[in-house]
């Protein structure tokens, strides 16, 4: 497919608009499509906007929500997620201090990081994530450990994860734990650590191999979409794939275009509206700490992931 090409006044206009967004939003648009690098923005991610509203929420006992994972999008694990993906500077101790005491009280006996205190078997999807964010933030190496193995011990045949994987009998890996795994295989390698580097490599090399055989949407053996929201366009994702959420990955992670990605990117281009914007197409039920973006409108997130992604495989110029 040939992308149409957006003329440089569109693209201005598409990046002005970011750059009228969120500091978060303003700093990754520097970085990403300007390739400008702005500390002075990441420093402001802590003390305006969403970046500092997250962080106000955290109460005295060191965490977000009711707990761990109680209220699920409310919760200290998801809330932690947005504060990485905000780009928000990783040397915040009250970050750093809340990730020590999780990995305290909720190493579970397979030595993966579990839901609740008393919980004995540990989610896949859960520790991806964790490993995401606590690379992030520069958790200390041997309290990594554990996670490391406990995930490489719950890699599939077929090259990906599966969160039911140790709960019950699986054959077939799950794109959404999948993406997740990968995500914090990428900043555990990006922020420098070793423990089972090449073993975790190795895996997730097999893994973005599994998401590409199927053409991050289509069943392997039919090539039907298996799920429709795969294509819808969410942010914050939470722990569920999508397509944007999949080709920005493979464009942080530096992967070169495959052919097998051209369905989901055809689809996304499809989605970009006249005035050049992204839209947010869907929602994850559940109460929140605050709205970023309602669904149906114009999405800066989207559209700057969007845009990033279209860059990074050259089908569209950043002025």
């Amino acid at each position: 497919m040939t992308v149409s090409a957006k003329t440089p006044d569109q693209l201005r206009t598409a990046i002005d608009w970011l750059l009228e967004g969120d500091v978060a939003i303003q700093y990754q648009t520097h970085r990403d499509l300007l390739g400008q690098d702005r500390p002075d923005l990441r420093t402001r991610i802590a003390r305006e906007g969403w970046g500092a509203q997250l962080l106000g929420l955290r109460n005295p006992k060191g965490h977000w929500g009711e707990a761990f994972y109680q209220m699920k999008w409310t919760s200290t694990h998801y809330t932690l997620l947005d504060l990485k993906n905000l780009a928000i500077a990783p040397n915040l101790a009250p970050v750093q201090e809340t990730i020590a005491q999780v990995i305290q009280t909720h190493r579970g006996p397979d030595g993966g990081i579990v839901h609740a205190t008393d919980a004995k078997k540990s989610d896949v999807c859960i520790n991806g994530m964790f490993l995401n964010y606590a690379a992030y933030f520069g958790s200390n190496a041997d309290d990594l450990r554990s996670v490391v193995d406990f995930l490489l011990t719950q890699h599939m045949p077929d090259g990906g994860w599966n969160c039911q994987s140790n709960r019950r009998s699986t054959v077939h890996s799950s794109v959404h734990s999948t993406l997740s795994v990968l995500e914090g295989i990428h900043e555990y390698r990006t922020n420098g650590y070793r423990y089972q580097l090449d073993a975790l490599l190795s895996a997730g090399e097999q893994a973005v191999e599994f998401l590409l055989r199927h053409r991050l949407f289509r069943s392997q053996r039919t090539g039907e979409v298996f799920d429709p929201k795969l294509l819808m366009l969410s942010y914050p994702s939470r722990w569920r794939f999508d397509i944007l959420r999949a080709l920005d990955f493979f464009q942080l992670a530096g992967i070169d275009y495959d052919e097998r990605m051209q369905d989901a990117l055809d689809v996304l281009v499809k989605k970009r509206r006249k005035d050049g914007t992204w839209p947010v197409q869907a929602r994850h039920p559940g109460k929140v700490h605050f709205t970023m973006e309602r669904t149906g409108t114009a999405s800066r997130w989207n559209t700057l992931r969007a845009m990033r992604v279209l860059k990074h495989f050259k089908k569209m110029p950043v002025v």
